[in-house]
């Protein structure tokens, strides 16, 4: 199968529209800070599913969602771009599709995670029970001293704080909890939610909740889809999302693979 590169944002972007829950990381990647790291990949130039490899992080991060009809389609393309990979990355894959990577690829690790989106940001409380405010650069220590705390396997891009993308509450002086963007496209107005995390010594007590309702409403006049991640085994944090209004829209596995 022919290995066809994109390279037209306005063809990726119209593609993207037809299922844009779907596709909020891809949407997102477009934007001009975004689009230098990133290389678009598919076997047909007009339809079927699209491969982002995205270059900008520590480690390379592969992307490619389809709903259950291009499964097939996604495996076709998946085993053109073998030869073409990293020998080690991140990837986001419905479950099963890295099995089109074998043999040349092991699953490293895989967490199970459901994506879920947010359909009415006016839905949410307007009255919160803690104060929250919006972060940025002079924070930058004090929020990586918090995610190494409660969520050290955490994904992190100064770039998005700098840009107003983090909320937190303090208590005492000391950052105690916040809630960040993984993803903020004003011009596609999407946006994918990330790194809500609570210092483990001050949980239980609604601050993730806090967090994520101010940001959500922050975020909400400049996004008309708006998703989050989480693992399919964080049950607590899933009932706080299902208590805001989020709906889960697909399930999928993120995989670290290496090269045997």
């Amino acid at each position: 199968m022919p290995l066809i590169s994109l390279h037209d944002r306005a063809a990726l972007a119209e593609r993207f529209r037809t299922d844009p829950a779907l596709h909020l990381f891809e949407l997102g990647d477009l934007d001009d800070t975004l689009w230098p790291n990133t290389a678009w990949y598919t076997a047909d130039p007009d339809h079927g599913p699209v491969a982002l490899l995205y270059s900008g992080g520590d480690t390379p991060v592969l992307l490619a969602f389809v709903r259950e009809a291009g499964r097939a389609a996604l495996a076709e393309l998946l085993d053109a771009m073998r030869p073409f990979l990293p020998r080690r990355f991140t990837a986001g894959l419905p479950d099963g599709a890295e099995r089109a990577l074998a043999p040349d690829y092991a699953v490293e690790r895989r967490t199970p995670l459901l994506r879920m989106i947010l359909p009415d940001t006016g839905r949410l409380p307007t009255e919160l029970p803690h104060q929250v405010g919006p972060l940025d650069l002079s924070d930058l220590d004090a929020l990586r001293a918090l995610l190494a705390a409660g969520y050290p396997e955490s994904w992190f891009d100064r770039r998005l704080l700098a840009a107003g993308g983090y909320v937190g509450v303090r208590e005492a002086g000391r950052l105690v909890a916040v809630a960040g963007v993984h993803v903020h496209s004003p011009a596609h107005r999407v946006t994918v939610l990330g790194n809500v995390v609570t210092h483990p010594d001050a949980r239980g007590r609604g601050l993730a909740r806090s967090c994520v309702t101010a940001l959500c409403r922050r975020l909400g006049p400049t996004t008309d889809h708006l998703g989050l991640h989480v693992r399919t085994d964080n049950a607590p944090a899933i009932r706080l999302y299902e208590r805001l209004g989020f709906s889960t829209v697909l399930t999928y596995n993120e995989l670290v693979l290496r090269a045997v």
